[in-house]
This record gives C-alpha cells, structure tokens and sequence, in this order.
C-alpha cells in the first residue's frame, strides 16, 4: 500500500515504532470483549493492560512492516491491523525469543494454556501462499463509522493487484457477515480452547 491513504472513514498509514505505544493501547481496548481473549484472560480488571502488552509485543517484533493504522478526522488513532505477508506468517525462533519476556508478564499463568491456542491454530494453518490478517480492531468508540473497512481496503487491493489469496480467523460469530463482505469465505469452526469459544478460519480468493 502506498505511505498514506486517504479514506472517507479516515487517514490509514503504516505504522511506525513511534506508533506502537499508541496502537498497542488501542488494540488493548479494542479485543478486550474479544471471547478467545476474555476466556484466555478471564480478569476483565487486568485484561486490557496485559492485551496491550502482548499486542505492543507483537507489533514490536512481528509485523511492524505490515501494521497499519487509521486516524480519524482529529488526528487521533482509533485502528490498527497487523498483516503477515505470504510465508511469513509464523514467528522465526529468534522473534519467538525476543516476544517471549513479554509476553510471559502478560499471560502469566496462562503462558501454557496461549501455546496450546497458538499450535492449534498453527496446525490449521493454510499451506497456500497467502496474506494473514492476524489482528484488527478498533476502539470500542469508533465502531460501526468505517474505520475497520479503511484498514483493510488497501491491503485486500494488494492481494487482489498481485493475485494472492487472504486469510484469517474470526473469533466473534457477528464479524463472519462483515468479512464476507470483502470476500472472505468460512472454511470450518475450529475449537482451540477445548469446548470454549471457537474460532472460524475464513479465506479469501483474489478477485
């Protein structure tokens, strides 16, 4: 996507190492009600602050050059989603040991219980080349104005220039109707937490 891009809903850029501090606090926010989210961290006291640390974390060592984020009309950051371009959708080991301090301060005791999430999902993975969409999400106060649909439009215009294929994982049964919008299609339900909340791998065909 180019540097900037203008949106009737806002300002979408990539974001940049002075921007993690702020989309790490919004995407806290913004996953906070998230099912997976609050059955892997059930302390709503606690949840916000430690998503914003794993999400910092994340945006930090994984995919800084394939986060953007959205403004609105004030200038402040109501959005941001996290991109893994084709094969690189896994953490390296050498990322995987510089998220992991972090990320041991945010799960705490439920550091076992996310590595089991996280191989799960691994195992469903798609082999098939294709761009992840591993996080999106803005500010409980922003939704529903187009912000989400700004953070996707220029990345799904890439795949869709290049001829690649999307994917990610809904974790909300109300998102399913708004990916399919963009033609993201349901592939299974996938139970990642052992009877709680499911996920729902959707894929999509460039068009």
């Amino acid at each position: 996507m180019s540097p900037i891009v203008e949106h009737m809903a806002g300002t979408v850029r990539p974001a940049t190492t002075s921007d993690i501090a702020e989309l790490a606090r919004v995407l806290g926010s913004a996953f906070a009600d998230d099912p997976v989210f609050a059955w892997l961290l059930p302390d709503s006291t606690t949840r916000v602050r430690r998503l914003t640390t794993m999400f910092g974390t994340m945006a930090r060592h994984q995919f800084l050059d394939t986060v953007d984020v959205v403004f609105d009309d004030a200038g402040v950051m109501v959005g941001a989603a996290g991109w893994a371009p084709p094969g690189r959708w896994a953490p390296s080991g050498l990322t995987q040991l510089r998220m992991a301090p972090a990320l041991a301060r945010a799960l705490r005791g439920r550091t076992l219980v996310s590595a089991r999430v996280a191989d799960r999902m691994a195992q469903h993975h798609p082999d098939d080349p294709h761009w992840y969409l591993a996080f999106v999400g803005t500010l409980p106060t922003a939704r529903g104005r187009g912000y989400g649909q700004a953070l996707l439009a220029p990345r799904l215009a890439h795949c869709d220039a290049v001829a690649s294929p999307a994917y990610l994982e809904s974790s909300k049964p109300d998102n399913i109707p708004y990916y399919q919008r963009f033609g993201y299609e349901v592939q299974s339900e996938l139970d990642i937490t052992d009877g709680g909340p499911p996920l729902w791998p959707m894929w999509r065909a460039p068009r």
